[in-house]
């Protein structure tokens, strides 16, 4: 019996993998079609187009798709970047500290992660708008800043990386908290805050709810929110379908870049743990 069913977990990864990866497949055989070629060949058949595509994609009035995809760069980036670091501080503190109220403040955020982001993005609009701040740059950077699933993620890093002896020693020797902070908690939970950078920088990449309520000049979109505008002009344009597609190709493309750079730090931090161990 356990022979027979040898094979069967390897065949349901195999199906989930072929399920997660068609659409990729799909949008990658897409981006190299005409758009005649789009709408009359078959799904899998590929065409020759791509590089045309690419330069009609990046022509599109005056280069407006790079505009996008800088203003994702900035808003995903600085956004995980403030995230990770602020996630960082405040995992440790309610790891390494005791004070009155830590065990509220912890549930609270296990609570905030369960609160799906489309709920907040009204409220936030609104407290935006309060202090003259919707349509800017900040009315998407800042409520991306803030990220309880990150704190819980650092806290319980915090807890597991940074050994109390260490911490004590340090204390000993007269190093202050802050300098604590900076010279050994934070390169020790370096591997769980590239983590938290890189989910943040892949949720603040593929937001859309929050920017398409927050902004109105669509010099500042991200590339999600200028696809979606793009995708619209579609109905009467169709042409356009094919700058969507190619512009979708694109804009994964920092996303697998950023894994495969990062993914060394996840690597150093198993091969550490199996020496220490």
């Amino acid at each position: 019996m356990r022979a027979r069913l040898g094979g069967l977990p390897t065949f349901v990864l195999l199906v989930g993998a072929a399920y997660c990866l068609f659409p990729v497949a799909w949008v990658l055989i897409a981006a190299t079609k005409s758009t005649g070629e789009l709408f009359s060949t078959t799904t899998l058949s590929v065409g020759s187009s791509l590089m045309s595509n690419l330069g009609e994609l990046g022509s599109y009035r005056g280069g407006v798709f790079w505009q996008w995809m800088a203003n994702s760069a900035l808003y995903a980036g600085v956004g995980a970047l403030l995230s990770a670091v602020l996630s960082g501080v405040t995992g440790y503190a309610l790891a390494k500290y005791a004070f009155r109220g830590r065990a509220l403040i912890f549930n609270a955020l296990i609570a905030g992660v369960l609160v799906p982001a489309v709920v907040l993005a009204i409220p936030q609009y609104l407290l935006m708008s309060k202090v003259g701040l919707t349509d800017t740059y900040l009315s998407v950077l800042l409520p991306s800043v803030i990220s309880p699933y990150g704190i819980y993620l650092a806290r319980i890093y915090a807890a597991a990386s940074v050994p109390e002896d260490v911490v004590e020693a340090a204390r000993t020797d007269g190093a202050g908290e802050v300098r604590i902070l900076g010279s050994i908690a934070l390169p020790m939970m370096v591997p769980g805050l590239v983590t938290v950078f890189l989910f943040q920088f892949v949720s603040i990449w593929n937001n859309f709810m929050l920017p398409y309520i927050m902004l109105g000049d669509d010099g500042k979109f991200p590339v999600t929110l200028g696809l979606y505008t793009m995708l619209k002009q579609g109905n009467t344009t169709p042409a356009l379908y094919t700058l969507v597609v190619t512009g979708s190709l694109v804009s994964v493309v920092p996303l697998i870049a950023l894994f495969l750079t990062l993914q060394r730090y996840w690597r150093i931090d198993l091969l550490s743990g199996a020496v220490k161990a």
